[in-house]
Formats: structure tokens, sequence, C-alpha cells
């Protein structure tokens, strides 16, 4: 069964749009695990701009009510500290999230767009994954689904990747027969880090549309779902919304 981990990133952005503290996160953080999502993720930024130290703390605390269900944080462990924003690395050291997920975002990116380059950064990301681990922290790579690259990957030491899905979905957007052809390389992907030892995340872009055919991926564990999942929760209600996921990524099929 592939995982949903719901990513709360949107919610924050709109309770940060005003004063005061609606939405309350960790009330949908709930509401999502009593439908029946598998985790909860979230991406802080050094601007601030969703996601706050805070909210780190305080839906780790959360999730440690509830056995079984994981914690994931991502982010871009090479980004200083900066005003209220201590940094990736001092924030997962705190929180202790069972996962965290590296991504090799900048601070003026609007979303993370591309997978690490480890040829270029592997030597930087070697001491920071052993760290993650030595403190019991799963560590999972942002990763484009490029077979020589992940073969890096591999050599550094991480328990997972995330293949980055915003071209796959973009391709299946003009068309699924573009979306299918592109899923060849992510299938190849996925293969190449099973071979190797590496469980297999995805996400980015992902919704009830094209999920249809990505969760024919060869050993794919989980999903980290934020922006489509809370779009389509404005027409259908966040509960509903958690369980149409559930449902499209328990309809596994091969191909």
């Amino acid at each position: 069964m592939i995982k949903l981990s719901v990513n709360l990133n949107k919610i924050a952005l709109i309770r940060n749009s005003r004063p005061g503290n609606i939405p309350e996160l960790t009330t949908h953080a709930r509401t999502c695990l009593a439908a029946g999502a598998d985790g909860i993720t979230v991406h802080p930024r050094p601007d601030l701009r969703h996601i706050r130290p805070d909210d780190v703390h305080q839906l780790g605390a959360l999730i440690r009510e509830y056995p079984g269900i994981e914690f994931n944080v991502e982010g871009n462990p090479f980004e200083s500290p900066h005003q209220h924003y201590p940094g990736l690395l001092a924030l997962v050291a705190q929180a202790r999230p069972h996962q965290c997920t590296l991504v090799p975002d900048s601070t003026d990116q609007l979303t993370s767009n591309h997978g690490f380059d480890v040829a270029a950064t592997g030597s930087q990301l070697q001491p920071v994954v052993a760290r993650l681990q030595e403190q019991g922290v799963r560590v999972s790579l942002f990763m484009d689904p490029d077979v020589e690259q992940i073969e890096l990957a591999a050599q550094l030491g991480v328990n997972r990747i995330e293949l980055y899905t915003g071209p796959y979905a973009e391709h299946y957007r003009m068309s699924p027969a573009h979306g299918e052809t592109l899923f060849k390389r992510y299938r190849r992907a996925a293969e190449c880090a099973l071979d190797l030892g590496l469980g297999v995340n995805a996400g980015h872009d992902l919704n009830l549309d094209n999920l249809k055919h990505f969760v024919a991926l060869p050993g794919l564990l989980e999903v980290s779902i934020g922006h489509a999942l809370i779009v389509d929760a404005l027409a259908m209600g966040l509960t509903q919304a958690v369980q149409a996921y559930k449902a499209r990524l328990a309809r596994r099929v091969k191909l």
C-alpha cells in the first residue's frame, strides 16, 4: 500500500495571509489523520512564507500521539539561519521527525523545481546524511529521474530518494500519452533505486488525475501531496479529499 503524506504548507500559507492563527494547523493535521492520511509533511523555508519553526515543533508533538503515523520535514540543509529561521538541521535536531527529505531549493524559489546534483554536492551532503541518521532520522534525497545521479545518491548512504514528479505532471497535463512516455524514465529510476537498496518516494504536482498512472511505479512507498489535495479540498472538503487520494493510491495498476 502506497502511503499518503499530506503537505500542510498551503494551509499555513492561508493562515499567514492574516493576523492570528486561522486556519489552525494542528486542527487540520488531525482532520487529515482522522481521514486516513499516513503522515504529515512540512517544508519550512527561511522566509517563513508558510511553515514556521513553531509549526514544526507543534506538529512533531502532535504526531507522537499517533502511533504508526510519520512526520516528514523537508528543506535545504545548506540554507543559513535567517532571523527566526534556525536552519533545517537545527529544526530537525529539535523536532526529530521520522524522515527528513533534503531538497536543493533556494530561498527565492517559488517552489522546488529540481533534484540534487550529487556529483557536485555529494561531499557536502555526506556529513549531513550521517548527522541526521545518527539522530535516528531516515534520510530521503530529492532527485530527478536520473539513474547516474541515483547511483551517486546510494553511495552517500541515504535511506530513500524522493523522485521529483513536476516534469511528469506537466507532461501528463498536456496529454496522458505524454505523461506515459516520460513515466518510462521514472520507472527506470525507481528500478535502479530498488536495485541499490533504496526506498522510493515521490512528490510534486501529483493529483487525482495523474496518480492513476503513477501508482504503477515499481516499489513506490510514499507520495507527498499538498497543493493539489488542498485545492481539491476547497470543492469536496478536507476529509473527503484525503479519502479520495487514499482510494486512488489503493488502486495500484500494473503497466
